[in-house]
């Protein structure tokens, strides 16, 4: 298990393994493939650089905390493998932009591969990842972080291709205006790029960041394998950790995916199984599963976690790895509660995400993590 109680922790190769696992889990589907991420992390590891985590609470205050993700498709990341130094070109152009020195990286959103992305740049860069993020899961446009939803201007940013092609963005009069311009320029530049946006202070990311998160997710992927290991249900070890609940099992009778403007966006059709063979689910996608719904009517939504597991496995499955035919299980998990505020909700509510008809009605909170 993670333990940062003394301070900075560097990651094992063991860690990696639980991150690909509780990322995924927290993902909804998107982020990225976090297999892809934890082979790239892993080799980072070996050529001898250090995958470190630095404790929330002991950030200065005055601390420059660069926020840095992928962007794109999940489809395309997980078919065109990357360069592997488009985060450190992004950091660097943006220090010399702003000229400024970079104290530690900040992970836009833990779930899937994005979670390893920043320990990738941050390891090449000598610098620690804080243990937070700013969405406690994964969501598809730029603007869709509590960073933006409270108050932070994400630009200058700096967007890097596997090319070598750097591209600022100096000043968007938005966050959603930021969002728009990079998804065109990811689009130009693949559909899978990487972006560093302005530097946070320690003290507005321990206020606003989703705390603790990479503890979140490397305690969750354990879970899972304790689970697996003692022959035990991973998925009722999921939802004992997350304070969620199974919500369907079936399997894929349906899937209608495509990209359009830098989203992977579809609807995936399930027959139920087990307790829900009576049943039929949908599931709602844009890069992660934001809508499911039973027998037509919707029962869990964003911002709270729609989770999609291979049903005999408790592994977690993303959105460009669903097949025809895939017995799967269905999680609802709560999110956090700075996703849950009147302001959050008109960024990362149901609407936003065009379907004004659907409306929030938020599962149980979860109680505190054993």
């Amino acid at each position: 298990m993670l333990d940062l109680s003394k301070g900075t922790v560097s990651l094992t190769e063991q860690d990696l393994e639980a991150l690909e696992i509780g990322s995924g889990i927290l993902g909804t589907g998107g982020g990225g493939n976090p297999y892809i991420g934890k082979l790239r992390a892993r080799e980072v590891l070996r050529a001898g650089y250090e995958l470190r985590v630095q404790p929330l609470e002991t950030l200065d205050d005055q601390a420059q905390v660069i926020p840095l993700g992928g962007i794109g498709a999940p489809l395309v990341s997980f078919e065109r493998i990357k360069e592997g130094r488009e985060g450190l070109r992004c950091l660097r152009a943006l220090e010399q932009r702003l000229g400024i020195t970079a104290d530690a990286v900040a992970c836009e959103e833990i779930g899937g591969q994005n979670s390893m992305e920043p320990l990738v740049t941050a390891a090449l860069a000598g610098l620690p990842v804080v243990d937070g993020d700013g969405m406690g899961r994964a969501f598809p446009e730029m603007q869709m972080t509590t960073y933006a939803i409270y108050g932070h201007r994400t630009t200058p940013s700096v967007m890097c291709d596997p090319h070598g092609n750097i591209v600022i963005f100096d000043h968007a009069i938005t966050e959603k205006w930021h969002e728009t311009m990079a998804r065109a320029c990811v689009v130009a530049q693949g559909g899978a790029s990487v972006l560093a946006a302005a530097p946070m202070s320690g003290a507005f990311m321990k206020r606003y960041s989703i705390p603790h998160t990479y503890t979140q997710a490397i305690g969750l992927g354990y879970a899972v394998l304790e689970a697996r290991r003692d022959h035990e249900d991973p998925i009722k070890a999921i939802c004992d950790r997350e304070g969620g609940r199974q919500v369907f099992a079936g399997k894929i009778t349906d899937l209608k995916r495509h990209f359009k403007g830098g989203f992977n966006v579809g609807v995936a059709q399930i027959e139920g199984l087990e307790g829900w063979r009576d049943s039929e689910a949908e599931i709602v996608i844009q890069n992660e599963f934001l809508i499911f719904s039973r027998d037509g009517e919707v029962e869990v939504c964003v911002p709270d976690l729609v989770v999609v597991l291979d049903l005999d496995s408790g592994l977690p499955l993303t959105t460009e790895v669903l097949r025809y035919g895939q017995r799967v299980a269905v999680l609802a998990l709560p999110c956090h509660p700075l996703l849950r505020t009147s302001d959050a909700l008109d960024v990362v509510g149901p609407s936003c995400f065009g379907h004004p008809e659907v409306t929030f009605r938020p599962l149980p909170a979860k109680e505190a993590a054993p």
